[in-house]
């Protein structure tokens, strides 16, 4: 998956390079408004916007698939999946990242 960074609002969802800020792809919702949830699992980025779900590509934004959501009425959605990750998570890996990283410039040696 890209690392990318995704921020959405106002109906839409971009795609931000971390190191720098440009913008890398944008997307707008063709349904709902305002405030845009995002999660991103398992190679997907997932979008809600005011009532709508939608599933993206998070590499190009491509929509994947779309769902109304009928009868859930509207507002700010929270979304969460069984493999999303933690906080918890998301720190033990970067320390293992950093670990790797290390041991791979320095040749392995301690």
């Amino acid at each position: 998956m890209s690392d990318y960074l995704y921020v959405g609002f106002n109906k839409r969802v971009a795609a931000l390079d971390p190191k720098n800020g440009d913008i890398i792809w944008q997307w707008k919702a063709p349904k709902g408004s305002g405030y845009v949830s995002l999660l991103v699992d398992k190679g997907v980025l997932y979008a809600a916007a005011h009532g709508y779900i939608y599933a993206l590509d998070p590499r190009d934004g491509s929509e994947l698939w779309s769902n109304p959501m009928t009868g859930f009425g509207f507002g700010v959605t929270a979304m969460a999946t069984v493999r999303s990750t933690t906080d918890t998570g998301l720190i033990a890996q970067a320390a293992a990242d950093a670990a790797a990283q290390t041991a791979a410039t320095s040749g392995g040696a301690h």
